[in-house]
């Protein structure tokens, strides 16, 4: 797979970004680089290679959904700094 300064241009109209024709060209090249070196993967022998999602044996633990009794808004707020029509209210970050 080739990488050219179209697909460069459009990659950067995609993520809003300017760039020179110097830094055009260097995507073009570093890019290129770095997919010849994964070509490099398509030449493994791997049939004898069991596929895997990862490469760790770790599987998340799951438990069972159990309804149980909450605290109760009335308890929680009173933790709360500030609240607005019985909701925590934060400071706001964005604008």
């Amino acid at each position: 797979m080739k990488i050219g300064i179209k697909d460069i241009e459009h990659m950067a109209e995609l993520g809003c970004l300017a760039l020179s024709k110097e830094e055009k060209q260097g995507f073009v090249e570093d890019l290129n680089v770095l997919f010849d070196h994964l070509d490099v993967l398509d030449e493994l022998d791997t049939t004898d290679i069991k596929p895997t999602v990862h490469l760790s044996h770790v599987k998340n633990v799951m438990r069972e959904d159990k309804v149980e009794q909450s605290m109760g808004r009335e308890l929680l707020m009173q933790n709360a700094p500030e609240e607005e029509d019985g909701c925590f209210k934060v400071p706001r970050i964005v604008e």
